[in-house]
């Protein structure tokens, strides 16, 4: 331990990536929860659905959503989501469960509900992917076209 300041000065620009790569590390793995936003496996995003009445906030394009989504999710693709907000106003009581293709996406999202009067907000902690590998169904249908 007492050649560690040695060890430290001499490799100065290792320590420092060392360093780096270590905050980055950290803030990957625990920078959404400290931020304040709520991950949820695919099992518990289906009890916030059934029990809670939670909508889903499917964030992919377009024609990835046309592929398949989470049964009556409103399609708003990422990038068009600050000018198409209004649309979600009137869900701004309900739990809202962000899903994206691998989760990366919903996270920026959630942020931008929330600095906007969202507060039940949840990313579906490995987007659509981790929903599929948990073999949950998925629809093609637009909500629109769906019968109650």
């Amino acid at each position: 331990m007492e050649h560690f300041p040695e060890f430290v000065v001499n490799h100065l620009f290792l320590f420092s990536l060392l360093v780096a790569i270590s905050s980055l590390l950290i803030w990957n793995l625990f920078g959404n929860t400290m931020s304040g936003i709520s991950e949820v496996i695919p099992m518990e995003a289906t009890r916030l659905i059934n029990h809670e009445n939670a909508i889903v906030l499917d964030l992919r394009s377009e024609n990835n959503f046309k592929d398949g989504h989470i049964l009556n999710a409103i399609n708003i693709p990422s990038e068009k989501l600050p000018e198409r907000q209004n649309e979600i106003k009137k869900y701004k009581e309900r739990p809202v469960i962000l899903s994206c293709n691998n989760g990366a996406e919903s996270a920026q999202a959630s942020r931008i509900l929330k600095h906007n009067g969202f507060e039940k907000l949840y990313c579906l902690k490995g987007g659509l992917q981790a929903w599929r590998n948990a073999s949950l169904p998925l629809t093609r249908e637009h909500p629109a076209e769906q019968t109650s």
